[in-house]
């Protein structure tokens, strides 16, 4: 597994009430632990640092989806539930730049 990679994942409500199974963005992962970006098919949510993914046989996506950066959420590795692809090398760096910019850095 690798940065940029597309996971299924049990990814958590904002609210802590529970979870639902969905694809997410592989940000950083360590022995134990991966951070991922929350990905969503409601394209009307898209804040200004969303990137938008077409589907592709690449990525591994159905539909169209936003990778939500400000939805960010660490996970323990052996809830990961498969990979679906990964990101092209330009939309890995435009998640990169966008990263940037949503933490100010």
């Amino acid at each position: 597994m690798k940065q940029g990679d597309l996971v299924l994942v049990p990814f958590p409500f904002t609210d802590l009430s529970g979870s639902k199974i969905r694809p997410a963005l592989v940000l950083m992962h360590t022995t134990l632990d991966v951070t991922l970006a929350f990905i969503s098919t409601q394209l009307n949510w898209q804040e200004p640092t969303d990137i938008l993914l077409t589907p592709d046989s690449v990525n591994g996506l159905k539909k169209a989806s936003l990778v939500r950066l400000s939805k960010l959420a660490t996970i323990d590795l052996v809830l990961l539930q498969g990979r679906l692809g990964e990101l092209s090398a330009n939309e890995l760096q435009q998640i990169q730049q966008n990263l940037r910019t949503l933490f100010q850095l």
